[in-house]
């Protein structure tokens, strides 16, 4: 699709459906140089490079270097022959296809002496372009009204930010205040309530402590009665070996020497001064009534399971054998009650655990719950004005980044934002969001590829606003960052026409919007204007 520039361009080279006034020059001159060819004068080269005789333009031998005094024949290399094509657009073509049997213009003025049979197509193709252009003038027209009404909406749209913007700017000095009130509160909340938690810890941690030392002095009364076998009211270094578990250098048994030491260097010890002893060997001492797991036992192993050699093969049963076997099954089948196989096998009951030392915190008396309760409400109540104050936030930093985005001298661009467009092409699907990103994803399954975030305006510097620029892509393999430049064009919808790859990793997106429509006055001028040929 043609630019606004590359429209109106072609259109003041079009014909008008009025009449056309022919001017009078040497063939292959265009209008713009007839001043240069006046017949009674002589011909100066254009170049300046020489002066000669107006009877040698034309006479099919090169006399200017730059080729000017042939522009109706073939005798200069670097001669152009001009194409009038009244009715159509004019052009230029080398000389060197001037009377080459080949009809390159329009109204066949270059094959003038070739013989070759050429049709004048100039009026038809100068309709079916007007047609073009006529359609493309009504695209133009409907686009620019679309366009102003972008304008007008992006004016409500930038006034309702603004008003927005300055509302929520408001409602954070409030929050911001609310924030901090509530922040004093909660930790006015917070103080008695975390003295009143250490209050209960340290009453449960000294009452831990004396159950404790009560579960400790049970189990030491426990182990002086097993230590005591003879019950004489005392602990000896013979009954204390019996307990290898006690052994200090770690050779399996507790020596004469080894017990003593337990004992404190003494042979025996009474109740009394037994607690001595129990706090050197409680720690590794095993109480008689703690069950022990019984060892594992290995499975017997299966006879007959001698492994077949290499060489050998396997004897297969007979039917006689096989019949015998499944007799001898069915009768043991018989000796078992039904329901003894529907039973789980037996197996090793898992000794209980011993009592923990320490058990779960009691909780909380009920003025202990009450300031607990009490700062709970306080820290809810802070985090959801925290909660508040930063969603707002986020809404100010949002409406602040639209606002600083360029679209447009008159914004006109800004309907853009916060959209995507999509074009799905055999092998994937192309998504464009303007002002953000644009990215490609296979069709049938795979992961989505970053062709470019947006950069900048790129267009011409008669209006930069007609190139995109996404940059920083995902890298190609051994090559640049993906990147993309996006070409608007006036369109009365918006939408992807089309995307390409012209280089490696450099994609190239055709995109219509209504924002890039001029105004359409000049078009229509030019339409019903006239050209002189």
């Amino acid at each position: 699709m043609m630019t606004c520039t590359h429209l109106l361009f072609m259109i003041s080279l079009a014909v008008s459906s009025g009449a056309a006034v022919e001017v009078q020059r040497p063939r292959g001159v265009p209008l713009s140089k007839r001043q240069f060819y006046e017949e009674n004068k002589p011909f100066t080269c254009l170049d300046g490079s020489r002066t000669i005789p107006f009877d040698r333009v034309n006479d099919d031998y090169c006399d200017c270097k730059d080729g000017s005094d042939e522009p109706g024949t073939a005798a200069c290399p670097n001669g152009s022959f001009h194409c009038t094509n009244a009715g159509f657009r004019p052009t230029f073509i080398p000389s060197s296809r001037i009377n080459d049997g080949i009809c390159d213009c329009c109204d066949t003025t270059d094959e003038y002496n070739s013989g070759a049979k050429c049709e004048n197509t100039c009026k038809e193709l100068g309709r079916k372009e007007r047609e073009v252009l006529q359609k493309m003038a009504e695209i133009t027209k409907e686009g620019f009204l679309l366009k102003q009404q972008l304008i007008q909406e992006a004016k409500n749209r930038q006034q309702e930010k603004q008003s927005k913007l300055t509302e929520l700017q408001n409602n954070k000095k409030e929050l911001e205040e609310k924030v901090e009130a509530l922040r004093t509160v909660k930790e006015t909340a917070e103080q008695p309530e975390k003295e009143a938690k250490e209050r209960h810890l340290k009453a449960w941690e000294e009452q831990k402590a004396i159950i404790h030392a009560e579960k400790d002095k049970a189990k030491m009364a426990e182990a002086f009665l097993e230590l005591d076998d003879d019950a004489d009211g005392f602990v000896a270094v013979a009954e204390l070996q019996t307990h290898a578990e006690l052994d200090t250098d770690a050779d399996g048994t507790v020596s004469e020497t080894e017990a003593q030491g337990l004992l404190g260097g003494v042979d025996r010890v009474d109740t009394a001064s037994f607690e001595n002893v129990w706090n050197n060997i409680k720690d590794k001492y095993v109480s008689e009534s703690q069950p022990v797991e019984p060892a594992p036992v290995d499975a017997p192993p299966e006879e007959g399971s001698k492994p077949l050699a290499d060489n050998d093969s396997e004897q297969y049963p007979s039917d006689d054998d096989v019949q015998e076997e499944e007799d001898e099954d069915d009768e043991e089948e018989d000796d078992y009650p039904e329901e003894d196989f529907d039973k789980a096998p037996p197996t090793i009951k898992t000794p209980p655990k011993k009592d923990e030392d320490e058990e779960a915190m009691p909780p909380y008396d009920d003025e202990t719950q009450v300031l607990i309760d009490a700062a709970q409400k306080a820290r809810d109540n802070f985090e959801e004005s925290e909660r508040a104050l930063r969603d707002v936030d986020d809404q100010i930093k949002n409406i602040e980044k639209e606002i600083s985005f360029d679209f447009g001298p008159d914004a006109e661009f800004s309907y853009l934002y916060s959209q995507c467009y999509e074009l799905s092409t055999s092998e994937y699907i192309y998504k464009l969001c303007p002002f953000n990103r644009v990215s490609q994803k296979p069709k049938y399954g795979g992961s989505e590829t970053n062709l470019g975030t947006w950069g900048t305006w790129a267009g011409p510097e008669d209006n930069r606003y007609l190139v995109m620029k996404y940059e920083h892509g995902t890298g190609c393999w051994q090559g640049p960052n993906r990147s993309t430049t996006v070409k608007l064009t006036c369109g009365k919808e918006t939408t992807v026409m089309s995307t390409s790859e012209p280089s490696r990793c450099e994609y190239l997106m055709e995109f219509t919007t209504p924002a890039v429509c001029q105004e359409p006055d000049a078009v229509n001028s030019l339409l019903h204007g006239h050209d002189e040929f």
